[in-house]
């Protein structure tokens, strides 16, 4: 990053007060607000709590940063409106991103880049997708004094149209928001061991897909957890 300095220059005076346009003002930031997100994530754990739960086949004498840091700096990028790994090209450098990170603004090792993110959004396994899973669940539920009965995930899409409309292609922006209930929910569980639909044993309400049922293979078979 530069470090240059470009040379003051005087501005038409207003009031007869003489203005001046400096930009000697040391390193800044607009995303001061990152400081209360990395406050409330460290309190929660986020990081710290999915950080085990991926394989680390790194050499750990040259590691440079942790899974933790990695993922928390990717948490905060995109609670703070960016979206791209390719923005941590520049926000590596932000004095407030890196002090968010626990790290000096300018002394400070700078953060992760671009590539090294990518490699990480990578690298999970399916079983240890299912396993973060699980953790976010437990960290949701963590948040309530009692834990909620029931919760309902409202799934909206955005339709985002493709620059110049190209092939009448489109991205689509998946929005979840949650709500919880305490109350009990008035359908009884169903009795039993929920087994593999690719098994002889099937669940009555139909078949998973193979997605699915892989994860939860994958799961169980890694955790020893079963759902009954």
């Amino acid at each position: 990053m530069s470090d240059d300095t470009i040379e003051p220059f005087g501005l038409p005076a207003v009031g007869r007060k003489k203005l001046t346009a400096a930009f000697d003002g040391g390193r800044i930031t607009s995303d001061g607000g990152v400081m209360l997100l990395a406050a409330a994530e460290r309190r929660i754990g986020i990081a710290q709590t999915l950080a085990p739960l991926i394989a680390d086949p790194r050499n750990p004498a040259l590691v440079r940063h942790s899974v933790a840091d990695i993922l928390r700096a990717r948490m905060l990028a995109i609670a703070c409106g960016y979206e791209d790994a390719d923005d941590l090209d520049h926000l590596r450098h932000d004095p407030a991103f890196k002090l968010a990170c626990g790290r000096l603004p300018v002394s400070g090792a700078d953060l992760c880049s671009q590539p090294t993110v990518s490699r990480w959004e990578n690298a999970p396994t399916l079983r240890e997708v299912v396993r973060m899973t699980y953790a976010l669940v437990d960290i949701y539920c963590a948040s309530y004094a009692v834990p909620p009965a029931a919760v309902t995930h409202d799934i909206d899409d955005t339709v985002d149209v493709v620059h110049g409309h190209r092939n009448s292609r489109c991205s689509t922006h998946i929005t979840t928001s949650a709500a919880s209930s305490r109350s009990m929910s008035t359908t009884p569980p169903p009795r039993g061991r929920w087994r593999c639909c690719c098994g002889r044993a099937r669940r009555r309400r139909g078949q998973r897909s193979a997605t699915i049922c892989a994860a939860w293979c994958g799961a169980s078979a890694a955790t020893g957890r079963t759902r009954g």
